[in-house]
C-alpha cells in the first residue's frame, strides 16, 4: 500500500452502551458547542427556505415535475463534479472552506429574497440560483462531513456524527413548520432573508472557534490520480462499497421527500402550505428521535446499514398506501426515524473505515452519492407523481430501496460464509484498525 494511501488509523468506538447522560458528550467540547449551535440556526433557516422554494415553484408553474427539476438543478453540480469537492476538502483548511461556501449561500439567499419580495421572481430564476448554490454545496458538504472529526477528535466522532445529524433534524423540525406559517402569513421571500442572516451567523460561529484546539487532518499536496485514489479506496473496502450501493438507492428514491410531500399536501390532502410544513415537521420529528437514539449504539456494522435501509424502504412504501391523513402522518414520523437511524449508521461506518489522510475524498464520494442521487431522483419522482399519482410514487420511493437493501444483504451473507454473525465480526470493532 502506498504512502499516499496508508492503512486506516485506529478509530476508537464504543466498548459498552453509553449512559443516557453521555448522549451529549460531544457538547463538552467548546468548539463543537459553537459548531452545533450554528448548525441548528442554519438548518432551521434552510428548512424554511426549502419549504418556500418548493412551494413557490409549484404555485408559479402548477407542475410537480418542476419541483423535481428544482431539486435536480440544486444537486446536479454534485452529480457531475462532486468528487472534486472531496479533493478540495483534503487540500485546504476545512474551516476556511466552510466560511467561503456560507458566504456564497448568504448572497444567493439574499438575492432570492429581493426577487420574491419585489414580485420579480420567475421559475427560471429559481432554477438558476439553485444551480449556482449547488456548486457551493458540492464543496461545503464533504468539508462539513470531515470537519467534525477535526472539532471533536476520534474518541467522540461517533457521538458527534449522531448529534450533528440530530441538530440538523432539530432545525429541519422547526424550519418547515415556521416556513409554512411564514408562507401563509407574509410570503416566502422572508424565509430566504432569514436564511441569508443564518448563513452570516454560521460564518461568525466558525470564526469564534479556538483554532489551537482543532485537530486538523494532514493536508494533501497537489498530485495526479487523487480522484482515482478516493474511488479505489472506497471500492476495495466492503464497509464503504456496500454502504454506498444502498445509499445510492436511498438517494435516488427515498430521499425525494420534498417532491412527494408537495404532491400529497397540494393534490391528495389539499392542506396547503401550512400542511406541507407540518408534513415536513413530522418527518423531522421522527428523524430527531432516530438521531438521538443512534448515539447509544455500541457498534456500527454493515448489518446495521443493510437492515436500517430495508426498514426505511418498508416504512416509506407503506406511507404510499396509507388510506387517510392520520395514518399517513404517523408513517411520516416512522420514515423520519428510520431515515436518521440508517443515515447516521452509514455516515459513521464510512468515516470510521477511512484513513484521515483520504477521508475528504472518500466523504466526497459519499456526498456525491447522497446528493447526486437526488439530482437524478427529483425529476424521476416528479414524473412518476404527474404520470401515475402521488400514492404510487411514494410506494416506489420505498419499495426500490427495500429491494436493493435486501439484495445487498443476501450478497453479503453469501460472500461472507452465509452468516450474519460473520458480517458483524468483520465490520468496525472497538479499538481496532482496519487496513
Amino acid at each position: 500500500m502506498s504512502a499516499a494511501n496508508p492503512p486506516t488509523e485506529p478509530m476508537l468506538v464504543l466498548s459498552a452502551r453509553p449512559r443516557w447522560r453521555d448522549m451529549f458528550a460531544s457538547l463538552k467540547v467548546p468548539n463543537y458547542r459553537l459548531y452545533a449551535t450554528g448548525q441548528i440556526v442554519s438548518t432551521t433557516a434552510q428548512g424554511m427556505q426549502r419549504i418556500a422554494q418548493d412551494w413557490i415553484v409549484l404555485q408559479i408553474s402548477g407542475n410537480v415535475a418542476d419541483v423535481g427539476i428544482t431539486v435536480a438543478l440544486q444537486f446536479a453540480p454534485m452529480l457531475v463534479f462532486g468528487l472534486f469537492g472531496g479533493v478540495i476538502a483534503d487540500r485546504y483548511p476545512k474551516r476556511r472552506i466552510l466560511q467561503v461556501t456560507q458566504t456564497v449561500m448568504a448572497l444567493l439567499a439574499a438575492t432570492m429574497a429581493v426577487l420574491i419580495i419585489t414580485g420579480a421572481i420567475q421559475v427560471w430564476m429559481i432554477w438558476l440560483i439553485a444551480l449556482i448554490g449547488g456548486f457551493a454545496i458540492l464543496v461545503d458538504n464533504p468539508a462539513r462531513q470531515s470537519f467534525v472529526s477535526e472539532v471533536v477528535g476520534p474518541n467522540l466522532l461517533r457521538n458527534a456524527i449522531s448529534l450533528n445529524s440530530s441538530t440538523f433534524q432539530l432545525g429541519s423540525l422547526i424550519g418547515p413548520a415556521l416556513g409554512g406559517l411564514l408562507l401563509s402569513a407574509i410570503g416566502g421571500g422572508w424565509s430566504f432573508a432569514l436564511n441569508s442572516l443564518a448563513c452570516v451567523g454560521t460564518i461568525y460561529a466558525l470564526g469564534r472557534m479556538d483554532g489551537s484546539k482543532l485537530l486538523p487532518a494532514p493536508k494533501v499536496a497537489r498530485g495526479s490520480g487523487q480522484l482515482r485514489e478516493g474511488l479505489a479506496y472506497a471500492r476495495r473496502k466492503p464497509e464503504i462499497l456496500f454502504t454506498l450501493v444502498v445509499l445510492a438507492s436511498m438517494s435516488v428514491f427515498a430521499y425525494t421527500m420534498p417532491v412527494l410531500l408537495t404532491a400529497f399536501a397540494d393534490h391528495v390532502f389539499k392542506v396547503g402550505a401550512t400542511g406541507y410544513g407540518i408534513f415536513n415537521a413530522l418527518v423531522a420529528t421522527g428523524a430527531l428521535a432516530g438521531g438521538l437514539l443512534s448515539t447509544r449504539r455500541v457498534m456500527v456494522t454493515l448489518k446495521t446499514v443493510v437492515l436500517g435501509g430495508a426498514a426505511l424502504g418498508a416504512v416509506q412504501a407503506l406511507a404510499g398506501v396509507g388510506p387517510d391523513i392520520i395514518l399517513f402522518s404517523m408513517l411520516l414520523v416512522g420514515t423520519g426515524f428510520a431515515s436518521l437511524w440508517y443515515f447516521t449508521a452509514s455516515n459513521s461506518l464510512v468515516q470510521m473505515s477511512t484513513n484521515l489522510s483520504i477521508r475528504g475524498r472518500v466523504m466526497g464520494v459519499f456526498v456525491l452519492v447522497q446528493l447526486g442521487g437526488q439530482a437524478l431522483g427529483g425529476p424521476v419522482m416528479g414524473w412518476l407523481v404527474d404520470t401515475f399519482g402521488p400514492h404510487l410514487a411514494m410506494f416506489v420511493s420505498g419499495a426500490v430501496p427495500l429491494v436493493v437493501a435486501l439484495t445487498a444483504g443476501v450478497v453479503l451473507v453469501k460472500s461472507r460464509g452465509g452468516s450474519l454473525r460473520r458480517i458483524a465480526r468483520d465490520a468496525v470493532r472497538p479499538r481496532r484498525a482496519r487496513a
